[in-house]
């Protein structure tokens, strides 16, 4: 029993030892990444860099770091298939249209369950059905259309940062478009996924839901944030996103936003 303690001791210390463990918690364990855009404010901040949990939603197909080159081909992107992701989970998936990028966006409807949009606003009508929908989202307004039972702005209670704009037109931009669509199911092991800056957000509005298999994990904590300045905010280092999940004042411009969210990022960087 010593003797083996004592080797993998010995084999720890080797280059080859570190190399593998570092490996081994990269690819089943956790992953650090920065956050380069504002697509998850007010949730997760501009420069805050984090670790993900990578063994969340079951074990991902490991990929060779930075060239994030699959290690076993002929996957469906996961090893071990684990738990779903739940209504309101933040979760981290390779994008769909190329899968070397990472997203961080939060789940919001799941295989089966319907949704549609109206004035930038959220109809969820989950898959369980309408006793479901009145039980599980206390304090929501529903709406009844043929039958079915819709939540009006899901997820908003329990997650402040999630919001909208609050003026169409600033500094002389041209007018967002109001975005709509019609109701839709979200198909089988796959998941709907938006942005809590909801309208600075490249998601599932855009590019359809994510399968299962691109599904990496959640984010853990915070290890680092810097803000524009350069300045450490020592207030978010240590905290999970569940502790950060403030409402910080939307001060700064729409142009300043929007420029901050178009700037070029680097590998690990979540979007």
């Amino acid at each position: 029993m010593l003797s083996a303690a004592h080797s993998a001791y010995r084999f720890s210390n080797t280059w080859t030892g570190t190399i593998t463990i570092v490996l081994f918690v990269i690819f089943f364990v956790a992953q650090a990444f920065r956050i380069p855009s504002g697509s998850m404010k007010d949730s997760l901040l501009v420069g805050d860099h984090l670790f993900a949990k990578k063994f969340a939603y079951g074990i991902s197909t490991p990929h060779l770091p930075f060239l994030e080159i699959p290690l076993i081909p002929g996957t469906d992107g996961h090893l071990i298939d684990g738990a779903e992701p739940k209504r309101g989970d933040i979760v981290i998936f390779r994008y769909p249209n190329n899968q070397q990028m990472h997203y961080v966006k939060r789940c919001v409807a799941l295989p089966g369950d319907e949704l549609f949009i109206e004035n930038k606003i959220l109809y969820l009508h989950p898959r369980e059905g309408n006793e479901y929908a009145a039980k599980a989202f206390p304090g929501y307004e529903l709406i009844t259309i043929d039958g079915k039972v819709w939540v009006k702005d899901p997820y908003t209670k329990e997650h402040p940062g999630i919001h909208h704009d609050d003026h169409i037109v600033q500094d002389g931009l041209m007018p967002m478009e109001i975005f709509n669509f019609a109701p839709i199911q979200v198909p089988e092991k796959q998941y709907f996924m938006m942005g809590d800056n909801r309208d600075h957000s490249n998601d599932s509005r855009f590019w359809g839901a994510v399968p299962y298999g691109l599904i990496e994990g959640t984010p853990w904590f915070v290890y680092f944030s810097l803000d524009a300045n350069y300045e450490v905010r020592w207030d978010r280092i240590g905290k999970t996103p569940t502790d950060l999940e403030q409402k910080e004042p939307l001060s700064r411009s729409v142009a300043e936003r929007i420029k901050e969210d178009n700037e070029a990022a680097n590998k690990h960087e979540l979007y």
